[in-house]
């Protein structure tokens, strides 16, 4: 799939801070630059996100993930190996994330955290009471609710990168995971 929208040209303190961050521009950041308020906001609502700290992180990154594989957003999968290295998370686990039904990798709560993020991507959403019920009794009323708004977030951003036709950008290949697909059992990645 191609860009649906041409890259516009961000100012160099922004390309220079993208730079800093990710080794290369985020596509789906010179698309948006189209209306720089979207990009600000959504830049800054994003720096906010990744701040809360109720959830734990591997189940956020294995949550957003799951709703990446769902909606078919590459870019957000292949970011989200980058990060999930970058912030040293299990590696192997993130790259089964895609499959993680048939993977066997995942702890009972992995495997909740990432069927509730699907019901959440539904349309509509298919979220159970017991469902609900089962991760809040674990997890604590302020992580579900730092959870749900979570992956909230997460599906607003991988359906507008879908959307934008932004696909992946090779942000996984500094950690050697492949990005996975849906019944397909990926190498082991390497120890980075």
């Amino acid at each position: 799939m191609a860009l649906r929208l041409p890259k516009a040209e961000l100012p160099a303190e922004l390309e220079a801070s993208m730079v800093q961050q990710f080794g290369a521009v985020p596509e789906n950041v010179e698309v948006l630059w189209h209306s720089p308020d979207v990009t600000r906001d959504n830049l800054e609502l994003g720096g906010r996100v990744a701040a809360w700290d109720a959830a734990d992180a591997s189940l956020k990154s294995f949550a957003h993930m799951a709703v990446a594989a769902q909606v078919g957003c590459g870019w957000c999968l292949d970011a989200g190996y980058f990060q999930a290295r970058n912030q040293n998370l299990d590696l192997a686990k993130a790259s089964q994330v895609p499959r993680w039904r048939e993977a066997e990798v995942f702890t009972p709560l992995e495997r909740d955290v990432m069927e509730y993020a699907e019901a959440m991507t539904n349309t509509p959403p298919t979220v159970t009471d017991e469902q609900y019920a089962a991760l809040l009794e674990r997890l604590g009323p302020a992580a579900m609710v730092e959870l749900t708004a979570y992956i909230g977030f997460v599906n607003l951003a991988t359906r507008a990168n879908v959307a934008n036709g932004v696909t992946s950008q090779g942000f996984s290949d500094a950690c050697e995971i492949p990005l996975a697909a849906r019944g397909e059992k990926p190498a082991a990645p390497s120890a980075s």
